[in-house]
């Protein structure tokens, strides 16, 4: 056997070795939340939620609402956002480091190759020549090739536990990204809803005005008759501009909505506009479906983030108390090293070297000990960061179905007022018309029922805004169905 064939099988052999431990903790899952209900104390689920023990959502969640003009925005933003871009790319970025960490457990290799030029001096070595005869330093090529293979034992299992961190780490980057699309869908329909409610409002003001125009016309001919007074007239015209003085800031409001949904979508404004979306097109087909707190921990991206950034803490505990005792590491190299390249791979040209080197700490001033102490402090954060998150993500279920319960009361409440407001008008045209009523009922009526219909309209939009937070809330996955 020759002797690079007895270094590779002495590596191979080692390889084959098992670790005496792998210290540090094990990581275990945090129990599920005992917590029995999504609701507050004492709070009913609104119509438009249904609490399910299992309950998940069946396709893209947005698909609730309704809208071909929002599924096609949407998946448009899930393909051209520079936010996603850059989640997905920090998530490969913790992936090539959890491939890192497992290639620098494994065996190291290395080659090298060499032509140097050399001339020898002999005076440093004490041969300076014999009697009168001088020797000069010869002047000769040195050709070599050779290799390096080495191999930690791991004994304690630091490497071990360093690959743990990453995966766990690469895991916690993939849920980052997962929440990066669920942020990035539940915000590009808030836009929309938003767009259809300023869309709503807007449409609400202009009927307004165009019944303050009308009003002025029938003032005029009022006068004309001689059954008004300059005051009405003066009074109609200042209704007029009021009502035409709340256009310019919902129209701004609408444009914003719309700056920020190109911004979504992955455009500059002037390159893309946001469809026209209307409150009428944008409605929930089925109730929002919200499972038990112990289910919405296992599919809420942010808290699966949270727990495998714990789990990887609790690996770094794992690598720190593996640095607190000897390590053994085997290495072999080879060197071929001749003065004519005809000469290289002779045996005679050959040197070789075997061997194990163990390291151990021996006085660090307690450097290592309080790197541990400071690992364990960092896992304990974690779970700290943890149970902070649950409690937020619970939080922000209870807020949402607490809004859609109010949102109910008062959508309810505004549509029987619009109703009244409605009748209201229609007895007080019947009574201007038969000479019963006056000009200033009729108006007043008119604008009354202007007001309960803009009131409606913002409850809707609001009703809608809320329920798309529930989604977001309950960790709604925006992946099922993707084509």
């Amino acid at each position: 056997m020759s002797p690079t064939t007895k270094l590779l099988a002495a590596l191979l052999a080692a390889t084959s070795l098992t670790a005496c431990a792998t210290v540090g903790p094990n990581f275990e899952k945090p129990d599920a939340p005992k917590t029995a209900s999504a609701l507050g104390a004492g709070e009913t689920a609104p119509n438009a939620a249904r609490l399910d023990p299992g309950a998940t959502v069946a396709g893209p969640w947005w698909k609730a609402l309704g809208s071909p003009e929002l599924d096609a925005v949407i998946r448009q933003a899930l393909k051209d956002s520079p936010t996603l871009a850059e989640a997905d790319a920090t998530l490969a970025q913790a992936s090539s480091a959890l491939a890192e960490a497992r290639g620098v457990a494994g065996p190291q290799v290395s080659g090298n190759a060499g032509l140097t030029r050399q001339r020898a001096n002999l005076q440093a070595f004490g041969f300076t020549g014999f009697g009168d005869i001088k020797l000069s330093n010869p002047t000769f090529s040195l050709y070599s090739v050779g290799g390096a293979v080495s191999y930690d034992l791991d004994l304690w299992g630091a490497n071990r536990r360093r690959i743990e961190g990453a995966a766990a780490r690469a895991e916690a980057e993939g849920r980052r990204a997962e929440a990066a699309y669920l942020s990035l869908t539940a915000n590009v329909a808030l836009q929309a809803a938003t767009i259809a409610t300023l869309r709503a409002q807007i449409a609400c003001v202009e009927k307004m005005i165009a019944d303050d125009q009308a009003n002025i016309e029938l003032v005029r001919k009022a006068n004309a008759l001689g059954g008004s007074t300059n005051l009405a007239n003066v009074a109609a015209a200042s209704q007029l501009e009021q009502d035409r003085a709340q256009l310019p800031a919902l129209q701004g409001e609408l444009a914003a909505a719309r700056h920020a949904l190109a911004v979504l979508v992955g455009k500059a404004p002037a390159d893309w506009s946001a469809p026209t979306f209307d409150l009428s097109t944008l409605a929930l087909s089925a109730p929002v479906p919200v499972a038990l707190p112990s289910r919405i921990v296992r599919q809420r991206p942010d808290i699966l983030a949270a727990e495998a950034e714990l789990h990887a803490a609790t690996a770094d505990i794992g690598v720190a108390t593996a640095d607190l005792y000897p390590n053994i590491r085997l290495t072999a190299s080879l060197t071929q090293g001749a003065l004519k390249p005809g000469d290289l791979f002779s045996y005679d040209a050959s040197g070789w070297a075997l061997g194990p080197s163990l390291t151990a700490p021996i006085f660090d001033g307690g450097a290592l000990k309080a790197r541990r102490q400071r690992a364990r402090e960092a896992a304990r954060a974690a779970s700290a960061r943890y149970q902070e998150t649950v409690l937020k993500a619970f939080g922000q279920v209870a807020d949402a179905l607490s809004a859609l319960s109010a949102d109910e009361t008062a959508l309810a409440a505004q549509q029987r007022a619009e109703q009244q407001a409605s009748e209201r008008l229609r007895l007080a045209r019947l009574a201007f018309d038969k000479g019963g009523g006056t000009l200033l009922e009729v108006t007043d009526a008119q604008r009354t029922l202007n007001a309960a219909r803009s009131a409606r309209s913002r409850a809707e939009g609001q009703r809608l805004v809320d329920a798309i937070r529930l989604f977001a809330a309950t960790g709604a996955d925006w992946r099922t169905g993707q084509g």
